[in-house]
């Protein structure tokens, strides 16, 4: 996948799962969640540039849609947008938290040394834990991705919100999920009261080098900060 050691699949978690261990006891975690149709390694090269000290967890979503391709619930597209099935994307909130709290416990990592992020449907995923379970996190990115309007009703309450802390990295001629997404992310995330970051890009739906880049130094700052 890159030049970091990586386990075999672990399937003896709620979700199935690679890791990259630090040599030392893991003083941060980072659990990545991939889009759909992708699977668990499409994230790998966001591991290159984290401290040696993280333990990176590459989750694959629970819906098998091929040969190497997973989602974490099925969307449809019409006049009105992307229409996702809630009840699926209900069930995976509720897996990635349970996966996020079974490794913590596992590895010894706090809430306060732990990141979930995601690339598109991936970071639709991590905004929908950490704006629902800010306990279990320091903070949530949202790499191409957007928030679920039908949230709304799950939002945990202000004072826990305003604990975290958020990134969106979105390409400003995004053809899948258009940039308007991240405008209406950032609006939504300064009306909740939550500090965050929001970077726009040259070029259309993907990870750039740029967002990779931006993307960790946020997360080495987060992490670092909370120890």
């Amino acid at each position: 996948m890159n030049d970091r050691t990586w386990s075999a699949l672990r399937t003896d978690r709620t979700l199935a799962f690679h890791t990259s261990h630090p040599e030392g006891p893991a003083q941060r975690l980072l659990i990545l969640l991939h889009g759909v149709g992708g699977n668990e390694t499409n994230l790998a090269p966001l591991a290159e540039a984290m401290p040696a000290d993280t333990l990176i967890a590459l989750a694959r979503a629970p819906l098998t849609l091929g040969a190497g391709q997973y989602a974490w619930f099925q969307v449809s597209f019409g006049p009105q947008g992307p229409r996702p099935d809630l009840i699926a994307a209900e069930n995976s909130r509720q897996q990635i938290a349970q996966f996020i709290a079974e490794l913590q416990d596992e590895y010894t990592v706090s809430p306060a040394s732990t990141v979930v992020a995601g690339f598109s449907q991936g970071g639709i995923m991590s905004a929908s834990v950490g704006l629902t379970r800010p306990e279990l996190v320091a903070g949530f990115g949202i790499l191409a991705g957007r928030i679920l309007p039908e949230l709304e009703p799950q939002l945990a309450e202000r004072a826990a919100l305003a604990r975290i802390r958020a990134f969106i990295g979105h390409g400003r001629s995004d053809t899948k999920l258009p940039v308007d997404w991240a405008h209406r992310a950032d609006a939504w995330l300064s009306n909740l009261g939550i500090p965050h970051e929001t970077h726009l890009y040259p070029g259309d739906h993907g990870i750039s080098p740029a967002m990779y880049k931006d993307f960790a130094s946020w997360f080495i700052a987060l992490t670092s900060q909370e120890k």
